[in-house]
């Protein structure tokens, strides 16, 4: 079953924002990943101690159906949060086949950030703008298949 959840940015204040939801959500956090624990991106410059501590991922189920999921901003491959640009709408669906054929058909007349590729977190993801402004995230996770 595909699922859609809304991914939100933060200016390295995430980890707080998370937190505080967490106090009213409840739960915990499923996942929580630095981007320290990132490997080293060729042709960027290497991070600071400081980004290092930034979220890169966090993901909070705030129900059955829904997760509450984001990152702060990092690294030279992510735009300066500004209101406007602060969340997308992730996508995650059963298989590789389908998540193409939604990366294809949204991004169509929009922006690639990142095309569709297999990750280091285990991942098939990729991100775009469409053409009408809305920032979008697709993704594939086998590992989670039943």
């Amino acid at each position: 079953m595909t699922t859609v959840n809304v991914y939100l940015t933060y200016e390295g204040n995430c980890e707080e924002a998370f937190n505080f939801y967490k106090s009213i959500f409840g739960g915990e956090f499923s996942y929580l990943g630095r981007f320290k624990e990132m490997p080293p991106q060729e042709g960027t410059s290497p991070i600071t101690a400081e980004e290092g501590e930034k979220i890169m991922h966090i993901s909070l189920p705030i129900s059955k159906e829904t997760i509450l999921m984001a990152s702060d901003t990092g690294g030279e491959w992510c735009a300066k949060v500004t209101q406007g640009n602060n969340f997308s709408v992730s996508i995650n669906t059963d298989s590789q086949k389908e998540a193409d054929r939604l990366f294809n058909g949204l991004s169509a007349g929009g922006q690639i950030t990142m095309p569709m590729e297999k990750t280091f977190w285990g991942s098939y993801f990729g991100m775009f703008t469409d053409k009408f402004g809305i920032n979008w995230m697709v993704s594939f996770d086998e590992q989670s298949k039943p």
